[in-house]
């Protein structure tokens, strides 16, 4: 699980909370499932059927790295639709953003 500083993003979502936390600092591509479970890629809305053709045109290496972050609402059945198309469309480095739990009260 990552933590990253991609809640930048127009996109509002809830992700889950982890005790398991990397902070990364470089811009990956990210793949957002909203609370309505809508798909978007970067900032833009997505067709799910359209993922693969549009990681192509997205890729800046052989061997992308994506980020995917899900509101903690949405269905398991939501997100593992998603990481079924991401697979299939090729790409096998995907980390899932979390942020990290709240120790004693105080964030971390």
């Amino acid at each position: 699980m990552v933590t990253a500083p991609i809640l930048q993003s127009g996109i509002e979502v809830t992700v889950p909370k982890t005790r398991t936390v990397k902070e990364i600092t470089e811009e990956r591509t990210v793949i957002t499932i909203n609370k309505d479970q809508r798909v978007f890629l970067g900032n833009d809305a997505i067709n799910i059927n359209q993922i693969a053709a549009s990681f192509a045109r997205n890729s800046r290496s052989s061997q992308p790295v994506y980020f995917i972050r899900a509101d903690e609402n949405v269905p398991f059945g939501a997100f593992a639709t998603v990481m079924d198309a991401v697979k299939q469309s090729g790409i096998t480095n995907v980390s899932i953003v979390t942020q990290p739990l709240e120790e004693n009260g105080a964030k971390r």
